[in-house]
């Protein structure tokens, strides 16, 4: 497709527009669940489903953008997910129960998945590969400062307006988003259509459902401890043997997996996934110690998370300019940037400043910017344009199944290590113990001891986060040897 100067750009701002009112619809909900959990009378493992619910869906349906690409084009694609993802969100907002939301929430994450993706492959495929990096950039603020807005505004619009409001105020966005795709958006050339393979379709679907599933509702239910986690795990991995076979014996597979023999595609795969575990797990497990075990009002905790986003966005900013240099030494800078700050962020103790909380999210956030445009240049510029929407599709799937599984396995770590702490500390301030009660060898009464009880618990659980903070900076530093791996892209 060819395009104008004055053609890319309102094609970029469209996509940014397109990817931002995404991201801010699905963490803007999130932070709704209590208000949403009382209102419609529901228990905490019912309303968890309304995210469980978007997350599976849009699993399934981000690895269906290159065949549904193929088969529609670009154009009906993007035009009609936008649409469809607009008027489930009006849906939600008017949803009378607890199942009609789970299901438009689902709806939700169908329409939304394969937009991402495919604004991302149409706006490189319409710009010269040396501007790539420039384009990423722009790109790469609409993708990751929604989820930085959106939990604050969340918090307040949902505690004072309730929980409907927050659907409600992504609706300017969403007519906005419908309007510039219809305008915006180009004719495809006619392609030819390509059979559905069926039986991949559905192997790989289940595949990532369960896996999703598992990561998702895991620590609720004890791992597998319970039945319902083993038959998902079990189901997942024989759902995923059974793709994989079948995917490189079919002549037309659902995702072809010879696409992996690219060796700079593999590579740039795996640094995707550990950039997806990075991504957002000190934006949960934040402002969840800092409102348990400090109290922190909403206002601060959002204040933050959005300096954690100046840092992103200066990453970004950097990279428009930095990004004709080496992405090696980008993507170096920005994994370090993330040992550094996890590190740091393992050191805090129950006193943390504000100062302490904010460099360290902003070295973080920096780092995430940093990652994301080389990371992007370097995968999708591996694979010819033909290949884009596919790659993209994949590109963002391991995004987000990294960072469901990492977030996951530092709240299971955090609780966990946590309980094991608390039974340590207390099992040591025994009565008999005069010189760590310091009440001159006297059994403790019930009044002096709840107070020491209670901060023997908010202690365990600083532990347990900084543990999880700790697991973060481990994970950096794991990934950076396949860092070494990368080659430049090819011009």
């Amino acid at each position: 497709m060819e395009f104008k100067a004055s053609g890319r750009v309102a094609l970029l701002a469209t996509s940014v527009l397109v990817v931002f009112l995404l991201a801010m619809t699905i963490t803007i909900a999130n932070v709704s669940l209590p208000q949403i959990q009382g209102s419609l009378s529901a228990t905490r493992d019912q309303v968890a489903w309304v995210v469980t619910s978007y997350l599976v869906a849009n699993a399934v349906g981000l690895p269906a953008t290159g065949w549904l690409t193929n088969r529609f084009g670009s154009r009906r694609l993007i035009v009609w997910g936008t649409i469809g993802f607009s008027v489930a969100t009006l849906g939600c907002a008017l949803a009378p129960n607890l199942e009609m939301l789970v299901l438009l929430r689902a709806a939700q994450g169908l329409f939304g998945a394969p937009l991402t993706p495919l604004t991302m492959a149409l706006v490189l495929a319409s710009y010269p590969r040396r501007q790539h990096g420039v384009v990423t950039s722009v790109f790469g603020i609409g993708v990751t400062i929604g989820p930085i807005i959106a939990p604050w505004l969340g918090g307040i619009l949902a505690e004072d307006y309730g929980w409907r409001s927050v659907f409600y105020f992504c609706l300017p966005f969403a007519t906005m988003a419908c309007m510039a795709v219809l305008v915006v958006i180009p004719q495809d050339p006619p392609q030819r259509r390509r059979p559905l393979d069926l039986r991949g379709f559905i192997f790989f679907s289940i595949a990532i459902a369960c896996f999703q599933l598992m990561v998702d509702r895991g620590e609720r239910n004890d791992w597998f401890d319970s039945v319902e986690i083993t038959l998902e795990c079990v189901a997942g991995i024989a759902c995923l043997y059974l793709f994989v076979v079948h995917s490189l014996t079919w002549r037309q597979p659902y995702i072809d997996l010879r696409i992996l023999a690219n060796r700079d595609l593999s590579i740039g795969l795996l640094l995707v996934l550990a950039f997806g575990m990075l991504s957002y797990s000190p934006m949960v497990l934040l402002p969840n110690m800092l409102q348990n075990l400090r109290g922190y009002p909403e206002e601060m905790i959002g204040v933050l998370l959005a300096i954690r986003g100046l840092g992103m966005t200066l990453g970004f900013i950097v990279l428009l300019w930095g990004s004709r240099y080496d992405p090696r030494i980008w993507l170096l800078l920005g994994f370090v940037a993330q040992v550094i700050s996890g590190w740091a962020m393992a050191s805090f103790d129950i006193n943390v400043t504000n100062f302490q909380l904010a460099w360290t999210g902003f070295l973080s956030g920096l780092g995430i910017g940093f990652v994301w445009v080389p990371l992007t240049v370097i995968t999708l510029g591996a694979v010819s344009p033909s290949q884009l929407p596919l790659t993209s599709s994949l590109f963002h799937l391991l995004r987000l199944f990294g960072s469901s599984v990492h977030i996951s396995l530092s709240v299971a770590l955090a609780l966990r290590t946590s309980k094991i702490s608390f039974a340590q500390i207390a099992e040591r301030l025994q009565p008999g113990r005069p010189a760590l009660w310091n009440l001159e060898g006297a059994v403790p009464s019930v009044q002096q001891a709840l107070p020491m009880m209670q901060e023997i618990g908010r202690q365990a659980q600083m532990i347990g986060y900084l543990n999880a903070f700790l697991f973060f900076a481990l994970t950096a530093l794991v990934a950076m040897p396949l860092i070494l791996a990368v080659r430049p892209p090819r011009h």
